[in-house]
């Protein structure tokens, strides 16, 4: 597995409404690198329901998000935007991270994978690969409750090894994962990754999903419905046919099963 390959910094960028700006190492710049790959770049699992395993290979990311045009899951969106910010000077590390479940447990190590950025002597949690979560990097500060475009977050330690990540609901503080601050290769999260695309108990192999935040809220498509969420308004879509479901895909995300298609343009993401 490959995963020492560069990305081609250029097309990256402009992937995600950056082309033309020069980028430096510094948390301003981060802020924006994070907010824009996540209103351009969208979180789905489509391949594992059209059978296209997913190799734990920064070439095949880059193809698939890059030049397709399409996004991916954890592994592999952040896998890649770890290598952009390495490319651009950033000092990162490519986090294991336990999700946590229903029953108020975590799932096993190298379930998600998430960045530590170093910038100075802060440290901060960059995700773009986890769904509906943070828009901005984190600071990894104990108990600092930080507001956030997506809500109110915090990090405290969770026990003497793991930090956990916690998000405000109500007067209530959710949990979303525990991370150790220790650098990984992407290639120890390649059993993981094969386990959630094909094991029936990965919620992943379970439904179509395609997702990806918007200007003033997040837009969502699985198997039976489209969910649009503009502020505090929220409008859901049935979807009672696979036609119907192919046309939203390439209307809101410009995806196609056969790829990208050269009539779809970023303003088509606004249309209807």
């Amino acid at each position: 597995m490959a995963d020492n390959k560069t990305v081609n910094v250029e097309k990256y960028l402009a992937r995600i409404g950056m082309d033309g700006i020069g980028v430096v190492p510094g948390i301003s710049w981060l802020k924006l690198l994070q907010r824009q790959h996540l209103l351009n770049v969208p979180f789905e699992n489509l391949d594992i329901h059209w059978k296209r395993p997913i190799i734990l290979d920064v070439n095949e990311f880059n193809k698939k998000i890059v030049s397709e045009n399409r996004g991916g899951f954890c592994y592999e969106l952040n896998g890649l935007f770890n290598e952009l910010l390495r490319e651009l000077g950033f000092i990162t590390r490519l986090l294991s991270a336990r999700v946590a479940t229903s029953d108020r447990n975590f799932t096993v190590e190298y379930d998600h994978a998430a960045i530590l950025v170093i910038i100075g002597d802060m440290q901060y949690l960059s995700d773009v690969g986890f769904g509906s979560f943070a828009a901005e990097p984190l600071v990894v500060t104990p108990d600092l409750e930080q507001t956030d475009p997506a809500g109110h977050f915090m990090i405290r330690k969770y026990d003497d090894e793991y930090f956990e990540v916690a998000k405000k609901e109500s007067d209530n503080w959710k949990s979303e994962y525990i991370f150790k601050p220790l650098g990984h290769d992407l290639s120890e999260f390649a059993g993981q990754c094969d386990w959630n695309q094909t094991s029936p108990d990965s919620h992943f192999t379970k439904g179509r999903l395609c997702s990806m935040m918007t200007e003033n809220g997040r837009k969502t498509l699985s198997d039976n419905k489209f969910i649009l969420t503009e502020g505090d308004q929220r409008t859901e879509t049935p979807i009672v046919s696979e036609d119907e479901f192919e046309s939203i895909l390439f209307s809101q995300f410009g995806i196609t099963k056969s790829g990208i298609s050269p009539e779809y343009s970023l303003a088509d993401r606004y249309i209807n």
